[in-house]
């Protein structure tokens, strides 16, 4: 009896170990697929490396707002001016990673407590309502993808966040950064931006002017001045605010750097219903 509850018992375990391998050899054959096709996809991807001594010729956004207008029968005259680090206000740098990207220098690409505190707060609002992109994933998209949305897009988004991260500098991404980033109607970097928004070269630019250019970043083409919409002003006076907080703007420049920006926002003072007031969805 014992031994014919034996053989029963092995029987029994048998099917389960045979089960339990082929579970183990699918699993290899899904990893082994996972990792060439993650190794096809890293070398389709453009050399991020010719960009550590010259500007792109154009971008991915360029040709896209081009392709947009064409089809809409509007007029496209890109206002692009790379320039270089030096030739950018340092107070436009600082408010542009204080509001974007405050851990930029830190970390190696991507912001993992930021993309934890954003799932969660997205989770908890059951809509996106924080992204957690930094300045180099935004400069990738930038660069060669577009506002295309997908998931293909996102892992491409990533491996050519880790390329730029590999071979080029935290100096020279924030610098084509500010050299290709969107602001306003076919107004592409600082340097053109600093023309459009308040006739003046990017390397002239007051805290305040600093502090609405990086509040226009999420949406610029829905950006205005005198009036700003709200969302814009209350992103502009918590930068400013973070300007004079890392020192960027000296207590005794304070009372002036405040009173020109509500000149140039021209805008209400915030009211306890825009805390939340986040800026339109601009693709």
């Amino acid at each position: 009896m014992a031994g014919t509850r034996q053989r029963t018992g092995d029987r029994g375990r048998a099917p389960r170990r045979g089960r339990a391998a082929r579970l183990a050899r699918v699993a290899l054959v899904l990893l082994a697929l996972a990792v060439l096709g993650a190794s096809a996809l890293w070398l389709s991807l453009p050399d991020s490396a010719p960009l550590a001594t010259r500007a792109p010729a154009t971008t991915a956004l360029i040709e896209q707002r081009r392709t947009e207008a064409s089809l809409s029968g509007k007029p496209f005259r890109p206002d692009y001016r790379p320039v270089t680090l030096d030739r950018i206000s340092p107070r436009l740098q600082r408010a542009v990673v204080a509001s974007e990207d405050a851990s930029f220098f830190g970390h190696s690409g991507f912001d993992w407590e930021e993309i934890r505190n954003a799932t969660a707060q997205n989770w908890k609002a059951g809509r996106t309502v924080r992204g957690a992109s930094t300045i180099t994933q935004q400069l990738a998209k930038n660069l060669w993808l577009g506002t295309e949305r997908s998931y293909l897009r996102k892992a491409r988004e990533a491996l050519l966040t880790v390329k730029l991260e590999r071979s080029l500098g935290k100096r020279r991404i924030l610098t084509l950064y500010l050299d290709v980033a969107e602001w306003g109607d076919g107004v592409f970097g600082a340097e053109a931006a600093a023309h459009r928004w308040f006739g003046v070269g990017a390397r002239d630019l007051s805290a305040a002017q600093a502090s609405v250019l990086a509040a226009m970043l999420p949406a610029p083409r829905r950006a205005a001045l005198a009036p700003a919409p709200r969302w814009l002003a209350l992103r502009a006076r918590r930068i400013l605010g973070l300007l004079e907080r890392n020192g960027t703007v000296a207590p005794d420049q304070a009372p002036a750097a405040r009173a020109d920006l509500e000149r140039l926002l021209a805008a209400p003072p915030v009211l306890p219903s825009d805390a939340e007031e986040e800026p339109p969805e601009d693709r």
